[in-house]
């Protein structure tokens, strides 16, 4: 067996090393040694610690750490000193050159990312600025709905409909005052809080600029006396007048034209109602109810089919004296279409509640907006027919009570209904015959009847949108029988105009212009 000194070893595997590189193989065949041999040197110098071939890993597997240091390491090398290096490392230019524009890359690439980055976080930012001023905004309403809430809470006595220029007296503003201040402080905002109450902003500004509340200065500022006011001895002779016999049972609305008569003027009857009124004599006699204001009832308005109804129920007779039967009657009150009837034996809320809610199916208008107008009796105001009402998204309207002139339309229509030729003078024998004769009746009338009020169209063709063709056929025929004969026409054809908004109680401008038109 051939011995090698240890020198030789290291000699032999140095060739296995850079520059020569050499692979086992060749080493073997050019000095003759066993592959064996040389597997186990270099084994046994890898666990001495010495450099060996496997040390040198692939250049495939460089970690980034060592291409960087590569990358460093030849960024001032020629290119002869860069051939070495790779030759010496077992790299290649190229890959020197593919690791050096990775790391520009990548140094771009964290730039880029960087720029990204703090874009993102820019966006963010204004993203959240932007949930938060929400988040604010979405607290202050909260806050100013409840403290609203809390204002409305209040005594209706001083937060009703107040009037522009109307006297709060010292004791109303500290409260209001203090009521205000408190909304303010929860959260609401002063006009809003004004505007709860009655107040305008600028008032409560007047009332709070000063440290402490003052009484209204129109109650305590000393006002002249006007050059034509009556002097104390002539009030007294008003008031003496008026209660001397002859005049005593009687008002100044009589008294002034009896002394006009007479050739005698003292003063004016406005006059003599303020003195009597300051005198504290001015009070309602006799047996007849004392004047009161009477509030008109609210106006609607029906610009096209199912937007306000009318309805009512009418009593039919019966050969028995003192028994009825009922009729319930639905009509919309634009085309004037009975859109639901029954007849019961009785008044009854539930009755009307099923009678409204197959009148809605059957119309195709659940859930639209609605007015069901009526009087005050006890079925219109009863909390079935209230229940159904709001569960079928209906908003009730009443008139006045005891005037049928608020709920005319229905009423206009019984009237055509008992006054029409069939009319069962004798009544009617059961309430199978009444309801066979309404059936017929309201078959006729939505059908065939002409009506006056809707350019006699029928209320079913003015239901379903007909009326405009109709009428503008028949001006045409007037038009064309004008340009004919004009000698027989002195003014204008016919009106066949549709007619358009239908109003119900109008104020009386509106019905005026309701005529005229």
């Amino acid at each position: 067996m051939t011995y090698y000194s240890p020198e030789r070893k290291a000699t032999l595997l140095k060739m296995l090393l850079p520059p020569l590189n050499l692979t086992v193989a060749e080493v073997c065949r050019r000095e003759g040694v066993s592959d064996v041999s040389l597997y186990t040197w270099r084994k046994m110098a890898s666990i001495q610690g010495s450099k060996v071939p496997e040390d040198i890993p692939l250049s495939d597997k460089w970690s980034a750490e060592a291409r960087l240091t590569a990358v460093i390491e030849t960024a001032s090398l020629t290119q002869l000193e860069l051939g070495e290096y790779c030759r010496r490392n077992g790299l290649y230019p190229e890959q020197i050159n593919a690791w050096r524009q990775a790391c520009i890359s990548g140094q771009e690439a964290v730039q880029i990312q960087k720029m990204a980055d703090h874009e993102q976080t820019r966006k963010d930012k204004k993203r959240i600025q932007e949930l938060e001023r929400e988040l604010r905004r979405k607290d202050a309403a909260l806050a100013e709905t409840a403290a609203l809430l809390v204002l409305r809470k209040k005594p209706q006595r001083l937060l009703g409909d107040r009037r522009r220029g109307q006297l709060t007296s010292l004791p109303e503003r500290q409260l209001l005052v203090g009521w205000l201040i408190e909304a303010i402080v929860a959260g609401a905002r002063k006009v809003r809080a004004c505007q709860e109450v009655g107040l305008s902003l600028r008032t409560l500004q007047r009332w709070t600029q000063v440290p402490e509340l003052k009484a209204d200065a129109r109650t305590t500022t000393l006002r002249p006396k006007p050059r034509n006011a009556l002097s104390e001895i002539e009030r007294q002779a008003i008031v003496t007048l008026c209660n001397s016999p002859i005049y005593a049972h009687l008002p100044p609305s009589q008294i002034v034209p009896r002394l006009a008569d007479e050739a005698r003027y003292l003063a004016s009857e406005a006059t003599f109602y303020r003195i009597l009124r300051a005198a504290g004599q001015q009070h309602h006699r006799g047996r007849s109810r004392r004047p009161r204001r009477i509030v008109m009832p609210t106006t609607h308005a029906a610009q096209r089919p199912n937007q306000v109804w009318s309805w009512d129920i009418t009593y039919l007779p019966s050969p028995i004296r003192g028994k009825y039967f009922y009729l319930y009657l639905i009509e919309d009150i634009y085309s004037r279409k009975a859109v639901g009837w029954e007849v019961y034996d009785e008044e009854s809320g539930e009755k009307a509640a099923a009678l409204l809610q197959r009148s809605v199916i059957n119309e195709k208008c659940l859930r639209e907006p609605l007015v069901l107008h009526s009087d005050n009796g006890a079925p219109m105001k009863s909390v079935t027919l209230l229940s159904k009402m709001y569960e079928l998204g209906i908003t009730p309207s009443r008139g006045r009570p005891r005037v049928s002139n608020d709920n005319p339309y229905s009423e206009s229509l019984f009237r055509t209904l008992k006054y029409c030729p069939q009319w069962p003078l004798e009544g009617f024998a059961s309430l199978d015959a009444a309801r066979t004769w309404v059936r017929d009746f309201m078959r006729w009338y939505n059908s065939e009847h002409r009506h006056s009020r809707i350019r006699f169209v029928t209320p079913s063709e003015r239901h379903g949108g007909q009326d405009h063709q109709i009428l503008a056929l028949r001006h045409e025929l007037y038009e064309r029988e004008r340009r004919k004969r004009p000698e027989r026409w002195s003014g204008q054809t016919r009106n066949w105009e549709p007619v358009g908004t239908v109003l119900l109680n109008p104020d009386r401008d509106q019905q005026s212009e309701q005529k005229a038109a």
